[in-house]
């Protein structure tokens, strides 16, 4: 694999929401540099109109999925009693962690600072 980026849901989210910041960035970094999970495809899926869903699945066609397995699955384990995150927020950063990646998320809420791996790209 030689992605360095796992896109985290929002920022896609931002992207399809026409948030230029989100825009950029995708356009710079793009499916040739970075990957997204099968969470975030979920995410997107199943937020998108009828209209819509064909072209979304298009733009998520674009970048490889990571999937979630045992390994990923007991490192997310680990990931949420130490810091505390959502399950899927756990298996976000799992995903990076275990495949050697930087997490770009705009939730600098949920994501913890001593996580040197989570990127914040912009800023609303």
């Amino acid at each position: 694999m030689k992605s360095k980026y796992l896109i985290d849901t929002v920022i896609l989210i931002d992207h399809l929401n026409g948030i230029k910041k989100a825009t950029n960035w995708l356009m710079k970094n793009g499916s040739a540099n970075s990957v997204i999970s099968v969470i975030t495809r979920a995410e997107i899926l199943v937020g998108v109109e009828k209209a819509e869903y064909f072209a979304v699945k298009n733009l998520l066609d674009g970048f490889e999925t990571l999937p979630i397995d045992a390994k990923i699955a007991d490192a997310a384990a680990e990931m949420r009693k130490k810091y505390k995150l959502k399950l899927p927020d756990a298996f976000q950063a799992a995903l990076a962690k275990v495949n050697n990646l930087t997490l770009v998320t705009r939730n600098a809420k949920d994501f913890k600072k001593e996580m040197d791996f989570v990127k914040i790209p912009y800023n609303l």
